[in-house]
């Protein structure tokens, strides 16, 4: 029971956080916040007594919720968002998942590995386009695999309610009908109950709002971090945000940047991730690259876990073989991808992969192998060259 599951995690990082809170002696209130004016806050519990707090430097991370479109009709039961989706109480036999993002791949795969009858629409050509393009491919192919019907450069018109089921149409004329709705639409930053307008803050469409590099809003001593000033709107993004922020806000000069290369980590069936360029962006930069694979079916721990479609994929600068993008699909992806951005944040070459001794069976060792592909791939452009 994947809910009960869930359930259980969430309460235990909750209890986690709580600790950390109240090892750090922090005063915790709760309730709905809003500005009074630039220094204080007004909190609204729901069962007390308004409670007025200042502060000589305030910081907005009140996350986001999800984005309803207004063609899907999210006042009947069945339609689900991805916060509402987890209180889900049947599998359904059917659903169709609208947006091929990060989260609507996740919920897809999921449910389909649940045996669910999965349809996913997304008005683009591809899932998750922000991936390099072979990586995204495999992921649509394994997607496929395990059940998910991908419908790709299509959108919803609009979505009629029958006795027991929905009839989604689409703008291509096809008709779907599925038991349940899951709209993976993209998120909103929680700020419209703040009362930002009355000190002079504003926030674009979808509820984000503007910082500099420091996360300081139009207020220096306002500043806001995560889901509300938008992409990437990933946590472990948003907990650097936050230190860089208070380290600013209280000069303790032990931290003040974000790290210029991020991990993703996107947890499908199979898991993706990857950190620093794709293939696409150095052609869009004119960087001459090569590339390596090593496949997991091809390493002896992927045999034993039995992956046979995921791979490490680098990328290196041709010239002087630096790490430039680390690009990897299959089991433990999210973590082996740490070893990659670790060789990208110090300007290694492939020479950091040739020299280090792997474990053995272990994933990690496919960085090696890939390499040597690589390596192998530029003494083929060189010697082509040369006879050129």
């Amino acid at each position: 029971d994947f809910l009960y599951r869930e359930k259980i995690v969430s309460q235990a990082e909750r209890e986690r956080i709580k600790k950390n809170i109240d090892r750090h002696k922090i005063d915790l209130y709760k309730g709905k916040a809003s500005f009074v004016n630039e220094n204080t806050i007004s909190i609204k519990p729901n069962n007390s007594k308004e409670i007025i707090v200042s502060g000589d430097v305030i910081l907005i991370a009140t996350g986001s919720y999800p984005f309803r479109p207004p063609n899907i009709p999210f006042e009947y039961s069945g339609v689900y968002d991805s916060d509402t989706i987890l209180k889900i109480l049947t599998i359904p036999q059917s659903m169709l998942v609208a947006g091929g993002g990060v989260i609507g791949c996740e919920y897809a795969c999921m449910f389909a590995a649940l045996g669910v009858e999965i349809t996913l629409v997304e008005g683009r050509d591809t899932v998750l386009a922000f991936l390099d393009d072979e990586i995204s491919g495999a992921l649509a192919q394994a997607m496929i695999k395990l059940g998910v019907k991908l419908v790709l450069s299509s959108k919803i018109d609009d979505v009629k309610k029958t006795n027991k089921n929905f009839i989604v149409n689409l703008d291509t004329g096809e008709n779907i009908q599925v038991e349940n709705i899951l709209a993976a639409t993209g998120r909103t930053g929680s700020t419209s109950e703040l009362n930002l307008k009355s000190i002079g803050l504003e926030t674009n469409q979808r509820g984000n709002i503007a910082v500099n590099n420091h996360y300081q809003t139009k207020k220096s001593h306002i500043y806001a971090v995560g889901d509300v000033i938008g992409f990437p709107a990933l946590a472990s993004t948003s907990m650097e945000q936050a230190r860089i922020a208070m380290v600013h806000a209280f000069d303790l000069k032990y931290k003040t940047s974000l790290a210029p290369i991020l991990p993703y980590g996107i947890y499908t069936i199979p898991e993706c991730s990857m950190a620093g360029e794709t293939e696409m962006s150095l052609k869009e930069q004119n960087i001459d690259y090569v590339v390596g694979r090593a496949s997991a079916n091809s390493n002896a721990r992927g045999q034993i876990i039995g992956d046979k479609d995921g791979f490490t994929k680098l990328l290196f600068d041709a010239n002087d073989m630096r790490l430039l993008g680390v690009q990897i699909i299959g089991e433990n992806a999210s973590e082996l991808v740490h070893i990659g951005l670790i060789g990208l944040m110090t300007f290694a070459t492939a020479d950091l992969f040739i020299q280090t001794c792997f474990n053995y069976p272990t994933l990690g060792e496919m960085y090696k192998y890939a390499t040597y592909d690589a390596l192998g791939a530029k003494q083929k452009r060189d010697e082509k060259k040369l006879k050129a």
